[in-house]
């Protein structure tokens, strides 16, 4: 301990016992940078611009639909993995994007990133479901309304866009986190790594679970006679899709 002696009246004085720092120089590692040899580019690196009516032949009028919520309720069994095992936006939940949202999210991603060194390609198709609509103030019967315009229908984990190239999960997530927001659905950035571990983490608790009576078994052997109130959709998706 080293000591000073520190005066605070003109005849008042005190010892102050200071702790001794010895300085050293050390060695630092750094990191390596990391190799992007195995990343492999599209030919086209950014989104393609999307129509937001689709092309019919001169011949075909444009069809009808019912709303068919079919498409968007339940598990996305198909494309719900990165082809490109780097970055990408998840749906969490069902619903419709339509033409302003394709041009957010494809906006967004050319200015914000750098097209040089990333890539960015859709997972999903261009607005095809038509949705109808009738004129304010119209009553009610004289048949189905005029197209009003085209919608994506969009189920839970479902891959929407996807971000990669050179550069770090660091890089793109404020810009993909920023545009998943702005969708009409709840979405989640999602990386390889993070989806393996969100399987990995589902499996886990499917095989360490005590209880027994699961929501799934409840609905299975028809306890408390819970087929007369429950949802066709629980019957099918146990509680887990809405």
């Amino acid at each position: 301990m080293n000591c000073c002696i520190v005066r605070i009246a003109p005849n008042v004085t005190r010892i102050v016992h200071s702790p001794c720092v010895t300085q050293f120089a050390g060695l630092k590692y750094f990191a390596p940078p990391v190799k992007y040899d195995d990343v492999e580019f599209p030919e086209r690196t950014r989104l393609r611009f999307v129509d937001k009516v689709p092309q019919y032949p001169s011949n075909i009028r444009p069809p009808k639909m019912i709303k068919n919520l079919k498409f968007m309720r339940g598990p996305e069994e198909l494309h719900n993995f990165l082809l490109h095992k780097q970055y990408g936006i998840m749906a969490l939940g069902g619903g419709r994007l339509k033409w302003g949202h394709f041009e957010m999210m494809r906006l967004g991603i050319i200015r914000k990133l750098d097209t040089e060194r990333t890539f960015a390609i859709w997972r999903v198709d261009a607005p095809w479901q038509p949705v109808t609509k009738k004129g304010q103030g119209q009553r009610m019967g004289g048949g189905k309304g005029a197209i009003d315009h085209y919608v994506t229908p969009i189920k839970a984990g479902r891959i929407i866009v996807e971000v990669g190239g050179k550069c770090e999960f660091a890089e793109v997530k404020p810009v993909l986190e920023m545009i998943a927001h702005k969708l009409p659905f709840k979405a989640q950035v999602v990386s390889e790594e993070i989806l393996t571990k969100m399987r990995e983490k589902e499996e886990r608790l499917e095989k360490e679970n005590l209880n027994p009576y699961t929501f799934k078994y409840i609905v299975q052997n028809n306890m408390g006679g819970c087929h007369k109130w429950i949802s066709p959709v629980d019957r099918k998706w146990f509680g887990k899709y809405l």
